[in-house]
């Protein structure tokens, strides 16, 4: 009597490529959990991103600024009369030497501020209760790197300043752009108050993980202001085209 030999079956999926498999699933699925968690967030990392980078580099700007302005100008500093043949007109222009040094030596000032804060000078940057900055990694890659805790990019009370935190940086982009604006106001008869600010512009790209964004953070400065008075006149109407005067203030009588 023959006795026929029982095949051995072969199994493909073994214990080992089992475990194997379900790590390599598992691994994916907690990947694509946390892009799907991330790329929900990123909307929310952007906002608090450019919230907190725009304190900052007004901050610097401020900062910088106070290093060597510590007081504004006087109008008249900065307004000279032009010369004239009329005794009852007076023609006024604006230094344009004086601001122009004012205008080159802020752009310089806050250039180099914001070029010391992106490597890693502690001097520059502002001191922030809630901002932890990254010295090494502005040392070695430049920018300001700062982290922030998760809990309070997404605005989630309840974990607070608990979970991991958010790295976020950002670098200056380009030059910081500058320019005068004046304002005048009439104030009271025949006068006017003149303010004149130095209007700043810095252009920044703000990075997150998986994300960055272009920011322009804008600073105005105050660099002179005061009251220019001109002559009172004789006879002073609202201005709304009624004929009569309102105010008449008697000539003065010649002299004898």
């Amino acid at each position: 009597m023959f006795y026929r030999k029982k095949k051995k079956r072969l199994t493909f999926f073994t214990n080992q490529r089992k475990l194997a498999i379900f790590l390599v699933c598992f691994m994916l699925s907690v990947g694509g959990l946390i892009y799907y968690i991330n790329k929900q967030l990123t909307a929310t990392y952007l906002e608090y991103a450019e919230v907190q980078t725009t304190k900052i580099a007004s901050m610097v700007i401020n900062k910088a600024i106070n290093s060597r302005i510590s007081n504004t100008l006087d109008v008249n500093d900065i307004i000279e009369e032009v010369p004239s043949d009329s005794t009852t007109m007076v023609t006024t222009r604006f230094n344009t030497e004086i601001i122009n040094r004012i205008l080159s030596d802020t752009n310089q000032l806050v250039q180099s501020h914001l070029e010391q804060a992106e490597q890693g000078n502690f001097s520059s940057l502002p001191y922030l209760d809630d901002i932890e900055y990254d010295k090494q990694t502005m040392e070695d890659q430049g920018g300001v790197v700062f982290f922030v805790p998760i809990g309070q990019a997404t605005n989630i009370p309840i974990i607070g300043n608990l979970g991991p935190k958010i790295p976020i940086r950002f670098h200056v982009i380009g030059n910081v752009q500058s320019n005068v604006v004046p304002s005048i106001t009439k104030f009271g008869i025949n006068n006017a108050y003149v303010e004149v600010n130095i209007h700043i512009t810095v252009n920044v790209q703000i990075i997150v993980p998986l994300a960055s964004k272009m920011s322009t953070v804008e600073q105005s400065i105050p660099v002179a202001m005061g009251i220019v008075q001109g002559q009172v006149p004789y006879i002073y109407t609202g201005g709304d085209g009624d004929a009569a005067p309102s105010i008449e203030v008697p000539l003065p009588l010649p002299e004898k």
